[in-house]
C-alpha cells in the first residue's frame, strides 16, 4: 500500500484501521475473531492502529496489545499505533461520560495505556476531547513531558478547535488532529481544515464512511442489531436515511466508473482532499477490511471531485452527529 507522511517524519499507511468497533458500540464482539482480523492487517500493509482508553474502558487497548505481542520485532516495528485519553466512564453507564484534561489524570492514563498495550513507548498520543476546564496549555505542557521522558513519540488532539490547535501548537509540534470528516460529514472544512493545512500537521477522519453508510449496506434502521448505537443515533432514523440516500444515490455512477464500491469512492474523495490526510475506517469484517486497503490505489479525476463539491452543495445531510452527550468536547 501507498504510504503517507502525517507529520515530523511520520510515515504509516494511506488507509490505517479503527479498532474501536472490535470492543464496542457497533454490536456484538468476539475476541478470537478480533486477532484474526487484526493479523490480516499485515498482508494489506495496513501498519496504522488505532484505539483508546475509552474502547471497552481498556478492552480495546488490552486487544491490541495482544495482537502486537504476538509479532516478531521487525514485524512490530512496521506498526504505527495511536491511543487516546481524556474521556472518562463510570463503570454502571453506558455512554455517561466526563472529560478530563488534567495533567495528573493525562500522566496517569499514559502509564496505564503502555501497560494494556504492552510497549515502552505510545507512538502516538492524543487527547480523545477537549475539556474548557483546563487550559490547553496546561495538557500540552504535561504531554511535552511525556514525550521528553520518552512514554510518548508524538501528540495530537482530537475534535480541536481551529483555536485550540493554534494554543497546542505553541506550546508543543502536533502531529495530528483527528475528527470526523467524510463526504456527510465536512463541518471542518470551513475553518479547521486550513489551519490544520497552515500548520502542516496530519489529519486523521475517523468514521470516513458515515459509519457505513457510504458503503450503501444500511439503507434501513432496522439493519442495526440491538446493541449497535447507530439503532438510536439521530442521522440513521429512517426519516434522515431516506433523505440522505440522495448523497449515497449521487455517488453510486462514480463508484460505477471506477469499478469500485460507493465506499471506496469515499475513502478516495478523503485522499484527494490533503496530501497528509490518513483515514481510520473501522470494521469487523476481512472482506470490508481488504475493500477499505484497495481504495488507497484509487485516484478521482480533477471534474468528479468537483462534481461530489457539487452534491455537497447541493444535498444537506440530515440529522445529528451525535446526542448531546456526545457531542461534548466536540471542536472545543
Amino acid at each position: 500500500m501507498k504510504k503517507r507522511t502525517l507529520t515530523q517524519g511520520l510515515d504509516v499507511s494511506a488507509i490505517g484501521y479503527g479498532a474501536m468497533g472490535l470492543s464496542e458500540f457497533y454490536g456484538q464482539t468476539d475476541d478470537r475473531h478480533s486477532l484474526q482480523l487484526l493479523s490480516q492487517l499485515r498482508d494489506l500493509d495496513i501498519t496504522f492502529i488505532d484505539t483508546a482508553d475509552l474502547y471497552g474502558r481498556g478492552h480495546n487497548e488490552q486487544l491490541i496489545g495482544e495482537f502486537l505481542a504476538g509479532l516478531s520485532k521487525a514485524e512490530r516495528l512496521k506498526f504505527t499505533v495511536a491511543t487516546k485519553c481524556g474521556i472518562e466512564r463510570p463503570a454502571d453507564a453506558a455512554y455517561a461520560r466526563t472529560i478530563n484534561n488534567q495533567p495528573d489524570y493525562i500522566t496517569r492514563s499514559c502509564h496505564a495505556s503502555l501497560k494494556r498495550l504492552g510497549v515502552e513507548r505510545i507512538d502516538l498520543f492524543y487527547l480523545h476531547r477537549i475539556s474548557p476546564a483546563t487550559p490547553i496549555e496546561e495538557s500540552m505542557q504535561c504531554l511535552s513531558r511525556l514525550v521528553q521522558e520518552g512514554k510518548i513519540a508524538r501528540i495530537g488532539l482530537c475534535e480541536a478547535s481551529a483555536a485550540t490547535l493554534n494554543r497546542a501548537q505553541a506550546i508543543h509540534p502536533l502531529a495530528a488532529l483527528q475528527t470526523e470528516y467524510s463526504l456527510w460529514t465536512r463541518d471542518i472544512e470551513e475553518e479547521i481544515l486550513p489551519v490544520v493545512k497552515r500548520l502542516g500537521i496530519g489529519l486523521v477522519p475517523y468514521s470516513p464512511l458515515g459509519r457505513g453508510f457510504l458503503t450503501g449496506k444500511y439503507r434501513k434502521n432496522s439493519d442495526f442489531a440491538e446493541g449497535d448505537f447507530r439503532k438510536n443515533n439521530d442521522r440513521f432514523q429512517q426519516e434522515n436515511i431516506d433523505h440522505n440516500l440522495q448523497l449515497l444515490n449521487a455517488v453510486t455512477p462514480l463508484a460505477e466508473k471506477y469499478h469500485a464500491t460507493t465506499g471506496q469512492i469515499a475513502l478516495a474523495w478523503l485522499l484527494a482532499q490533503y496530501e497528509k490526510i490518513v483515514p481510520i475506517p473501522g470494521t469487523k469484517q476481512i472482506a470490508y477490511l481488504t475493500e477499505n486497503a484497495e481504495a488507497a490505489a484509487i485516484e478521482l479525476e480533477e471534474e468528479d471531485l468537483r462534481m461530489l463539491n457539487r452534491i455537497h452543495q447541493q444535498i444537506e445531510v440530515k440529522g445529528g452527529r451525535y446526542s448531546e452527550e456526545g457531542m461534548k468536547g466536540v471542536n472545543a
